[in-house]
């Protein structure tokens, strides 16, 4: 007897042997026809059942939803889109639905609704198939990775530090809210909580990276991170991951070669790979288009729009060019863009970014040499004063996807720009000894990974990417 998943035996050639699979019922029809799947793949099995032959009480418990243990033969299908099925000799119920309270029913469900139903989504064809992608675009990242010879570093998750200067930051303390400890003057008593100082969740592993690739040479984090920020949107989560390499004696130059030679490596991995849902989730959002206003509608199908990625090197442009070019484009001047652009020194939108990637350049772009008053404090100033060597990858359909820099590695000018900032050298004395023994040029760069899952799967909400999102009002599950 062969014991397989569901996606092996559709891929077997055992036609008339005995197998043996368990899965969860997708459909019944005509007591007859059971279309098993065990999340193994985006398609199901069909168990042909000899209703004569079973018992009646078994039959009766077989809906959508349960989960039930089938042994049969493996014979080639009478069915169109589908190599083979199983003729069913033996068939348990495991586990038992109510076809009346089971909400995930065989029709199309809104998103919002499953997002209701978050524990059961995943039993859908989009969300089996985003978070399998999802699986194997994690897979992606740590193997490309550990083939260019980086080191996984796990970054604290509790940290006493701000990284992006934000102040967006969960705290974190064992207080009772009831009675916490002030001090003379009235302020929170910081020095009686279990850290004795202010701690809260961590918005980047990229400070604590920094110190480990100056003995290490290379490495990454890949890991949660948390944003207080309350922002209700497609694009925002309270709770995320992130993939955070950082790489010593690198300047921007390398960092973006670095990034370009990434991202496409996991993206050309996953379509590899995740053949069969990237097809599906590319028909789907075909069919999401079509309920769209023309103008609303994506130039480009879900694989074009990959391949665009992995197909075109990625332009690299300095900011000033970018505004320049901003400036004098037709939507500017018609006042088409929400925020116009008038001046240097704009922070970019992702209107901006799009135009600049689907319009202008027609294809990936890297912005570099961003003003320094509009970016964060540890990105190396350039030699005119006035701008840091930053750097964004931009993408169709979703503008900015990765963000770095060039770091600081001059203690006076990093303490200069600490000190313009008000931030407390006590607070980062241990990033500062970085600079202080041994220093050297290096460089790295942040890509939120559930930026990169929607990318991929063309999810039109992050929250639809993430098995149990966590955004303002709702840590339910």
């Amino acid at each position: 007897m062969i014991k397989g998943t569901v996606a092996e035996l559709l891929n077997s050639d055992k036609i008339l042997q005995e197998v043996h699979v368990k899965g969860w019922v997708r459909t019944f029809r005509s007591n007859r026809f059971i279309a098993l799947n065990d999340g193994s793949t985006i398609h199901n099995i069909q168990c042909v059942v000899d209703f004569e032959n079973m018992n009646e009480s078994t039959l009766k418990k077989i809906a959508t939803g349960a989960a039930i243990s089938v042994t049969g033969t493996l014979v080639e299908s009478q069915g169109k889109g589908q190599k083979v099925e199983i003729q069913v000799t033996k068939l348990e119920v495991l586990g038992e639905s109510n076809p009346e309270e089971y909400p995930i029913q065989p029709k199309r469900h809104s998103l919002e609704f499953l997002r209701e139903n978050a524990h059961l989504r995943i039993r859908t064809n989009t969300f089996s198939s985003v978070m399998r992608v999802r699986s194997a675009l994690s897979f992606a990242v740590h193997k490309y990775f550990t083939e260019n010879g980086f080191y996984n570093f796990h970054a604290p998750i509790i940290t006493g530090s701000d990284a992006e200067g934000a102040g967006e930051m969960f705290h974190v303390s064992t207080f009772d809210p009831k009675n916490v400890p002030t001090n003379e003057n009235g302020e929170v008593d910081y020095s009686k909580d279990f850290f004795g100082k202010e701690t809260n969740l961590t918005v980047s592993g990229q400070l604590e990276a920094e110190t480990y690739a100056m003995a290490l040479g290379k490495v990454y984090t890949f890991g949660p991170t948390f944003r207080a920020e309350n922002s209700n949107t497609t694009r925002h989560l309270a709770e995320f991951w992130m993939i955070e390499p950082e790489v010593a004696f690198n300047d921007l130059d390398a960092n973006m070669d670095l990034g370009e030679d990434f991202i496409k490596s996991v993206i050309k991995d996953v379509l590899t790979n995740c053949k069969d849902d990237i097809e599906f989730l590319e028909n789907r959002l075909l069919q999401e288009e079509k309920s769209k206003p023309q103008i609303e509608r994506s130039e480009m199908a879900l694989i074009e729009k990959l391949n665009f990625v992995i197909d075109n090197n990625f332009k690299r442009v300095s900011y000033t060019e970018a505004i320049d070019i901003l400036r004098n484009s037709k939507p500017n001047k018609k006042k088409k863009f929400q925020f116009p652009i008038n001046e240097w020194g704009a922070d970019l939108q992702s209107e901006h970014e799009r135009f600049l990637v689907e319009k202008h350049f027609k294809c990936p772009v890297i912005l570099f040499d961003y003003p320094a008053n509009i970016k964060a404090f540890y990105m190396r100033l350039n030699e005119d004063g006035k701008t840091v060597r930053a750097m964004d990858i931009l993408f169709p359909g979703i503008g900015e996807i990765v963000g770095g820099s060039q770091r600081e590695e001059r203690l006076d000018v990093l303490k200069d720009k600490i000190d313009a900032l008000g931030i407390d050298e006590k607070e980062l004395w241990w990033y500062l000894d970085t600079r202080k023994f041994g220093t050297a040029v290096h460089s790295g760069f942040g890509l939120g990974f559930e930026r990169l899952v929607q990318f991929v799967t063309g999810m039109g909400n992050i929250r639809d990417v993430i098995p149990y999102p966590r955004t303002p009002q709702n840590a339910e599950f």
